[in-house]
Parts: structure tokens; C-alpha cells; sequence
């Protein structure tokens, strides 16, 4: 109860608490979360692989906050006899006519594992408060983690998606402004 408690407050406050942008490395992000779930990796006998990631301007709390859910639920959802194996990665984006900052590049950040991953149908079902697809029995989590990544990606006006077949892992990617507007 104390952990779905602190997920929703997290949630509630990714607007009323949130910090002004900042240019910050995500790989240096990146290998901080790293650090901090060093125990958790162990315990899994899993790998993560960090490659070159941008430096671009947001909230440096949020950002690790996004980083460790994301990297949390690979660890977390792994087969249990198989170590999980995650690469983080990004590439720049050739920017679209649609996109809200028109003068700004963009860059895809990739959360790849070797996991169980999801069936695809329930893609829109995973960015949702408490939607789980598995029960808390079989895998621990309130079911906020995700939602907490969306509402993130959407104050740096980004996107977030994800794409899994059933059994072969997921990949989630990030798309974000290098130069956000607050």
C-alpha cells in the first residue's frame, strides 16, 4: 500500500513539483540509474548496455525517474531462466511538419530487452494508471510505473511507444525535443 501510495504522489506530482529544463547528458543519467539499481542487476545476473546519449534540455529529475522505470520494469520482466539483457541507445530524428517545435531536432532514446514482453494489442492499455498485464503475484509493481513514463514524455513534449512480441522481449522508445520550451 505504501509503494502505490508514493507511485500516485510521484504521478500527481510530475506537474506540481516539477523542475525547470536544464541541458543535461542522459548517458550520464543513464549510468546514475544504472548505479542505483547495480543491486537489482546482480540479483538478476542481467546486463545493460548504455550507448551514447544526447544532451538535451529538461527536468534532470524527471528524466531519471523515466530512465529507472523503464530500466526497472526490463530487469523486472525478464524470463526466469534467462539473465535480462537491455540496451539503452538513441538516434537523431529528421523532424516532421507536425511536430509541435518546428525548428527543433528530436531525438528517439530506445529501451530494448530480451524479456517477456507483451502482446501489441495491449499497447495503449500499458500507459494507463494501474493497467497491468500481468498479476501482482507473478510480478511485484502497482502498475503506475509506465504511467508516470507518459506523463513525463508529455510535460518534455515527446512521445512514448513501445513495440513486443509475446515472449521476445520490448522495445520502448522515446521521442523528445533536444531543445524543449517549458
Amino acid at each position: 500500500m505504501q509503494t502505490l501510495i508514493e507511485d500516485l504522489l510521484t504521478l500527481s506530482r510530475i506537474s506540481t513539483r516539477a523542475q525547470p529544463f536544464v541541458s543535461l547528458n542522459l548517458t550520464k543519467i543513464a549510468q546514475e540509474v544504472l548505479f542505483d539499481l547495480e543491486i537489482y542487476v546482480q540479483q538478476t545476473g542481467g546486463s545493460v548496455e548504455i550507448g551514447e546519449l544526447p544532451t538535451i534540455e529538461a527536468d534532470p529529475l524527471q528524466m531519471r525517474q523515466l530512465l529507472q522505470n523503464l530500466i526497472g520494469n526490463a530487469l523486472k520482466f525478464h524470463h526466469p531462466q534467462i539473465p535480462p539483457v537491455i540496451k539503452i541507445y538513441s538516434e537523431f530524428l529528421n523532424n516532421q511538419a507536425d511536430n509541435i517545435f518546428a525548428n527543433s531536432q528530436l531525438c528517439q532514446i530506445t529501451v530494448e530487452d530480451n524479456g517477456i514482453g507483451f502482446e501489441e494489442k495491449y499497447l495503449n492499455r500499458i500507459f494507463n494508471v494501474f493497467q497491468r498485464l500481468h498479476s501482482s503475484i507473478e510480478y511485484e509493481g502497482t502498475g503506475v510505473g509506465l504511467a508516470i513514463c507518459r506523463k513525463i514524455i508529455e510535460r518534455h513534449h515527446g512521445k512514448i511507444t513501445a513495440q513486443s512480441k509475446l515472449g521476445q522481449g520490448a522495445k520502448f522508445m522515446i521521442v523528445l525535443p533536444i531543445n524543449s520550451h517549458t
